[in-house]
């Protein structure tokens, strides 16, 4: 039978404070006196700290209990970590915070000071899985709440130190860029982890970013807050780790503090706090902790740790220590205390059971409801003040210029929209001065300034990280990846992290953007498939993603305005994959120009529009999209010469898909090709085929298909065997029209 270790350490704290009787003298001294001479911890502040910890405590007691009954749905817990109620209790509600799962003392401290809170049952619903927990709706056990400023985080291995960091850098550039949320211009973001996760490489990321920012003499207010518990599940963390890698950082001021003694840590926790937020630079927090009760409920820690070592580390319970210094100093009776105990288990029993018998999600579309995009409006014309449109671009606006390539045409699109938008900030690797490797941002930098344009590190994680950030803080980025394949390297900051917000936030909090990236291939043979990624499969599943595409720079820019506004009104997390090889392509074929006249700024791009090209009388539909588009145009005009019309349905919105306007193409066709550039497995095709399948049945067009192969684009000529081209789509439609 298994041991329960929540009971024995219940037991320990009972009898620990009980046999202090005979210790306890009562003291009378003003509340706001210090308790430990000249230690700056006041009588009020210990007993805060004290029913923090102890509720924090409860709660995962509870949990416990809640499951035993089939009730609870999470018991990865907070024992052995509540000194982080010092964190707690030293910041602001103001202060942004992305807290480790292990941060019940924090969040139960923070609460306090922001009046009608009631943390106690909102962490039971949310434990309980509740459609009325208002933070995640239900949808996982989350540390958050919208007047507290805790977005929820629902796997703090590390993935949220490079959003913090992107936060904090965008805190202080607000005033520069003249827009942004209300938060006091003094506020700090507070970030805290376990000891394991600086391993990561995303905590790598983040903190080697942070410390180029602090080296630069970028402000950067984040306090790191280390909860070190010498274990990440079952794997040691080495003794002197954490001090040793970042006690002489360059970059980070490194502060260590016992987070098992209230009156040892207390007043180094303030000064890291008040260091950070004067001097607005990152501060790394180590704090000393303990993990208790296992890594969760059904953690067996006696398969991987002796008894002897579980019942050492219960021995430093920060719980029982603040408790005993309780007593010690004359505050509270051992009696005063258990009963002070005692009434907050009964708080949180009391809220656990009521918790449990509150409503849950009962539908698919109650539970993906914060996912659903209202796209009505999201076609909007850009309203940009007159005088400072005739300002910026003289008396050559770009709409009375003769028709130009996608690079300039998106180039002008940016412009315009940064005029039209003070919160929109464009950044990543070479955009400033250089303009980016295609000079799609060619003079953004000189145009709108170092506050709203700017270079980053070679580091896709950071990029993605700073995006994040500048939507935590009322800001429209504009993030540059640049290239597709690049994307992978930090792809689960969108995944994982991204998307995942307003899921789990019940849309109550937003990170809005708008990733731009070169992508996809025919760029004939240069660069290997690092520069030709002709695969998005990796993004197609995430979950509230939008992924846009453009074949031509007249749709590139209505395309980006609508991906802007869906960004700025519904917080929407939007890839914009602008074709590389089409970027300076002026002619379709000799004589047909491939180039448009820049749109006013009146046009938008109407959520899911698709372009009909081509002739739409003809009995074979195409398919398409970006490069397929372009080469499906040629190949269409080749077939003219041959009298056999082609009818070209370009895709711009590659997720979702519009296949309503696909259907509605393809009836009355004999044939339909789907021309996919994408890989043969894990394309696009693949959506579009299954479900044209499931519409029509037998009684639909003949439907066929042209993919790249399963391979990645090699360097040299040899691109030309492995993605489909001109020849081969004419050949195809020849080929089905002979055996209609």
């Amino acid at each position: 039978m298994a041991v329960n270790r929540a009971q024995i350490v219940d037991e320990r704290f009972r009898s620990e404070i009980a046999s202090l009787s005979q210790e306890f003298r009562r003291i009378s001294r003003n509340p706001n006196d210090p308790v430990f001479g000249d230690r700056p911890l006041t009588q009020s502040q210990l007993l805060e700290l004290f029913e923090a910890q102890a509720t924090s405590r409860w709660i995962d007691y509870v949990a416990r209990e809640l499951k035993a009954e089939g009730k609870s749905f999470y018991t990865i817990g907070s024992a052995g970590h509540e000194g982080n109620a010092m964190v707690g209790m030293a910041t602001r509600p103001t202060d942004m915070a992305f807290l480790h799962y292990r941060s019940g003392g924090f969040v139960f401290a923070r609460a306090r000071q922001v009046p009608g809170e009631t943390p106690v049952f909102d962490t039971c619903l949310s434990l309980t899985a509740s459609k009325e927990d208002p933070i995640s709706g239900g949808r996982h056990k989350v540390w958050g709440s919208l007047k507290l400023n805790i977005p929820p985080q629902t796997s703090t291995i590390a993935s949220h130190l490079p959003k913090a960091m992107g936060t904090a850098l965008f805190m202080d550039r607000r005033a520069k860029i003249g827009a942004g949320s209300d938060l006091p211009p003094d506020s700090l973001v507070v970030c805290s982890f376990g000891d394991a996760s600086v391993n990561h490489a995303t905590a790598v990321s983040a903190l080697n970013a942070s410390a180029w920012c602090a080296f630069q003499n970028l402000p950067l207010p984040v306090l790191y807050v280390c909860e070190d518990n010498g274990i990440g599940i079952s794997v040691h963390t080495p003794k002197e780790w954490i001090q040793s890698n970042y006690s002489q950082r360059a970059g980070l001021k490194y502060f260590y503090a016992d987070g098992l003694d209230v009156a040892e840590g207390w007043h180094v926790v303030q000064q890291a706090v008040e260091y950070c937020r004067r001097r607005r630079r990152p501060t790394f927090l180590h704090l000393r902790t303990v993990r208790m009760l296992g890594h969760a409920g059904s953690d067996v820690e006696t398969v991987y740790r002796a008894v002897h070592d579980i019942e050492a580390t219960e021995r430093l319970d920060p719980l029982l220590k603040t408790a005993e210094h309780l007593v010690k100093t004359g505050v509270l009776s051992p009696e005063e205390v258990l009963a002070r105990y005692d009434a907050i288990a009964a708080q949180v029993r009391a809220a656990g059971q009521e918790a449990a018998s509150h409503a849950k999600h009962t539908s698919a579309e109650s539970v993906m409801t914060p996912l659903v995009l209202h796209t009505a409006e999201s076609a909007k014309p850009l309203y940009i003040d007159a005088r400072k449109r005739r300002e910026h671009w003289g008396a050559r606006l770009p709409e009375s210029q003769p028709a130009r390539h996608m690079a300039v045409l998106i180039n002008w699109g940016l412009q315009d929209l940064m005029l039209a938008h003070r919160d929109v900030v464009l950044f990543g690797e070479d955009v400033a001065k250089k303009g980016g490797v295609y000079n799609v941002t060619n003079q953004l930098y000189e145009r709108f300034g170092v506050g709203r344009v700017f270079n980053t590190l070679l580091d896709e994680t950071t990029i993605l990280g700073l995006a994040i950030g500048a939507g935590h803080v009322g800001l429209t980025p504009i993030p540059e990846i640049q290239y597709l394949a690049y994307l992978h390297n930090a792809i689960d900051q969108i995944r994982g992290e991204a998307c995942s917000l307003q899921f789990f936030s019940e849309d109550q909090f937003r990170n809005p953007m708008v990733v731009r990236i070169a992508g996809f291939g025919y760029q004939k043979g240069f660069g290997g498939h690092f520069h030709n990624d002709n695969s998005f499969a990796a993004i197609r599943d995430i979950p509230g993603l939008v992924v846009v595409t453009a074949s031509h720079g007249v749709d590139a820019v209505r395309a980006m305005r609508t991906a802007v506004s869906l960004a700025r009104t519904q917080g929407a997390v939007v890839i914009f994959i602008e074709p590389i090889a089409l970027y300076m392509t002026k002619d379709l074929v000799d004589g047909v120009p491939w180039t448009g006249v820049y749109p006013e700024p009146s046009q938008a791009m109407p959520f899911g529009e698709v372009g009909r090209l081509g002739d739409s009388s003809a009995e074979t539909l195409v398919v398409t999209y970006a490069n397929g588009t372009y080469l499906s145009m040629q190949a269409a005009h080749d077939l003219k010469g041959e009298g056999l019309a082609v009818d070209v349905l370009d895709l711009r919105f590659l997720k979702p898909l519009n296949m309503d306007a696909v259907i509605e193409a393809a009836q009355g066709k004999k044939n339909l090709l789907v021309v996919d550039e994408g890989r043969e497995t894990g394309s696009i095709s693949e959506e579009i085929i299954t479900k044209l399948h499931l519409h029509f049945g037998h009684n639909g067009p003949r439907i066929d298909r042209i993919c790249g192969h399963d391979t990645y684009v090699p360097l040299g000529f040899a691109w030309e065997y492995v993605l489909p081209s001109r020849d081969q789509i004419a050949q195809k439609i020849k080929e089905m029209n002979r055996h209609g």
